[in-house]
């Protein structure tokens, strides 16, 4: 029986990192709130002081670049486009760091450096608006954590980046809609609704496209994992004890019948499944959106966009408040062909054999390794 306070860690800590929460007590995901808060302070505190820097820089707390950039904001661009992935590797990186110690040290310096950033940088000139920013996105990233949610998607990430080879082919299966879309970039028709659409209503159209794919995951979901969530007999003691072999459950004894699952637990147990496949194929939308946007930045004159959008299109564009030297059709004529191609390669792949076969089904597999480690965490939970 587990009755060692770093026996009861263990578990807990072993549930969270496979995304599945709900297993715990509602005073275990409180527990260490802070240290398992780290990844995401760490990741917030690099934009943050990518702010600062911006700041600096400029002299201002917005981006707002009109026409051919000068050299200093040809560097801001590259700061932009190099914070994103700086701060997921940061956060990977703390996620890694074992002590929980060591997690609380960086989770204050990343705080930290946040209220730095809200008084030397952030989204306006009023420090106190900033100071507000930076303790409503703080509370945020910890209600997260605690209520599990936060477990959900970083096992969801870690799950999408072990397989990132499986973008590659996910890609090759995305090119007949990039050959369609082809036909619907190059589209006047296109190019005026884009133009003239704003893009609250772009938004809400987008919105639409994408909670259509996302229910056609889940409901694909519910049906692989039905069996699963309903069996009442558990896998033979022999063959949990080869499957959880290196976790902290192998030695727990099994109970003879599978402990029902609570409602909640189902919840997580397709929300978790339907999120590693959906961030995969996001992944695959946002590479053939952005290939679209480097090819409109190729091919588009401002000669070609005053035909195109008979001249309702503004050589400047808006990504979230700042103004870029990207003309504004081609930017929302990028975000709409990246939902289209969502929504076919998410048709596509969840009827594929073979995508099951290489990503499904090793997650179901894993599914049913997690859930005979929680029947017997809960039995020695209740015998304890």
């Amino acid at each position: 029986m587990t009755t060692s306070p770093a026996d009861r860690v263990a578990a807990e800590t072993w549930f969270l990192r496979r995304g599945l929460p709900a297993v715990l007590r509602p005073g275990a995901l409180v527990r260490r709130l802070w240290q398992r808060s780290a990844p995401a302070l760490a990741a917030f505190a690099v934009f943050m002081a990518n702010s600062i820097l911006v700041t600096a820089v400029t002299g201002k707390h917005t981006i707002n670049i009109e026409g051919q950039p000068t050299r200093t904001e040809w560097f801001v661009l590259a700061l932009l486009l190099l914070v994103a992935p700086v701060a997921a590797l940061a956060g990977w990186l703390v996620s890694r760091i074992a002590s929980w110690r060591n997690r609380a040290g960086v989770a204050a310096v990343s705080v930290a450096v946040c209220a730095v950033g809200a008084v030397l940088g952030g989204p306006g000139p009023k420090v106190g608006g900033n100071l507000i920013y930076v303790g409503v996105i703080v509370a945020v990233i910890l209600v997260c954590t605690a209520t599990g949610i936060g477990s959900i998607l970083g096992w969801a990430l870690d799950t999408t980046a072990h397989n990132v080879t499986l973008v590659g082919s996910l890609f090759v299966r995305a090119l007949p809609i990039m050959l369609l879309t082809v036909l619907v970039f190059f589209n006047t028709y296109v190019w005026l609704m884009a133009a003239i659409v704003s893009r609250a209503r772009l938004w809400s159209a987008l919105g639409f496209l994408a909670l259509i794919a996302v229910a056609f995951v889940i409901a694909t979901t519910i049906d692989r994992v039905r069996p699963i969530l309903t069996a009442s007999a558990p896998d033979a003691p022999e063959t949990q004890n080869a499957v959880l072999a290196d976790t902290p459950f192998v030695h727990l004894p099994a109970p003879e019948h599978r402990i029902p699952l609570s409602r909640i637990e189902r919840v997580n147990v397709v929300f978790v499944l339907a999120m590693s496949q959906v961030l995969q194929l996001l992944i695959v939308a946002l590479v053939t959106a952005f290939i679209f946007l480097v090819l409109g930045l190729i091919l588009i004159s401002p000669k070609l966009l005053a035909e195109w959008t008979r001249g309702n299109g503004s050589p400047d564009g808006t990504i979230f408040g700042m103004t870029l030297p990207i003309p504004e059709s081609l930017i929302q004529t990028t975000l709409f062909l990246g939902a289209l191609t969502f929504m076919y390669i998410t048709a596509r792949t969840t009827t594929d054999a073979e995508y099951r076969a290489e990503f499904v089904d090793p997650q179901v597999d894993s599914l049913r390794r997690r859930l005979d480690a929680r029947d017997r965490y809960l039995a020695d939970l209740r015998h304890a």
